[in-house]
């Protein structure tokens, strides 16, 4: 490599950390990040709390709710069918809070400027992040099927491990959308904010209140580009079907693109500090 006054040699150290912070992941930054954040997640006993047992703790309260509720016969019960959807909606709204609030707190205290000034890229702090919390929002997710499956009697004509994956796929995506909005608040408070406007309305267009297929069609139009939409979808579909559907195979597809739309967005929008 020529400079001026001379030349480096290809063995020189400064030529080796350019090389390497081409191409994909770096292996070791990228363990001891989500080291670092796992451990850390770990000593926050509230977000431990909030992300692995309050979730089971309200489904636990909603089968209390349903317990006198009548049902038809050849229907799912009131519970299998809510329990079904919260399995969904949980891992969504807790990751989209945790993962917005804990970047945000990196960027404001200048943990995340002073990463960003170590050979730690971009992509690989964001993999870091997404692999952190996947880990937790696996916990949340095998802890809740747990409790509906086995303690609650959730009853569903498909398998619960596919319940389980596409709980976890749920969870990815909204590490990815905190992670994107996250790049746009200044406050932990103004990450808050986003989840009414990025999170209320696809629970309110995704067919838990009113069927997809009564709203107006304008409505219809904007919850067909909504992740959630087909979030609840599949999860139906695994409820009402013993095998996989080609429906639900399309619908955890249109999730992981989302996902993944999200963190490539995420990874674009990344700022060392709050301005």
């Amino acid at each position: 490599m020529s400079v001026t006054g001379g030349r480096v040699p290809d063995h020189h150290p400064a030529h080796h950390r350019a090389r390497g912070r081409r191409g994909g992941l770096s292996p070791v930054p990228y363990v001891a990040t989500t080291t670092r954040i796992l451990r850390q997640l770990a000593g926050d006993h509230r977000s431990v709390a909030m992300i692995v047992v309050v979730p089971s703790a309200i489904i636990a309260l909603m089968f209390f709710m349903f317990q006198d509720a009548p049902r038809r016969p050849g229907v799912p019960s009131p519970f299998d069918d809510a329990c079904l959807i919260m399995l969904g909606v949980f891992p969504l709204v807790v990751m989209f809070l945790i993962t917005s609030i804990t970047m945000q707190r990196e960027r404001a205290s200048g943990t995340l400027e002073r990463i960003l000034t170590t050979p730690l890229r971009r992509l690989d702090l964001l993999a870091a992040y997404g692999t952190a919390f996947s880990i937790a929002a696996a916990a949340q997710a095998t802890l809740a099927c747990v409790v509906s499956f086995w303690l609650l009697g959730l009853d569903t004509a498909g398998s619960p491990a596919l319940v389980f994956v596409i709980a976890i796929i749920n969870a990815v995506l909204g590490v990815g959308l905190g992670l994107l909005c996250s790049a746009f608040a200044r406050t932990e408070f103004q990450a808050v904010q986003f989840m009414p406007l990025v999170i209320v309305p696809q629970l309110l267009l995704c067919g838990i209140i009113v069927p997809r297929d009564v709203l107006p069609g304008w409505l219809q139009w904007i919850s067909d580009v909504l992740p959630a939409s087909y979030a609840l979808e599949a999860l139906r579909e695994v409820g009402a079907h013993p095998e996989m559907t080609a429906t639900a195979v399309r619908d955890v597809a249109v999730v992981v693109g989302f996902a993944v739309l999200a963190m490539g967005l995420a990874a674009a929008t990344l700022r060392r500090r709050t301005p």
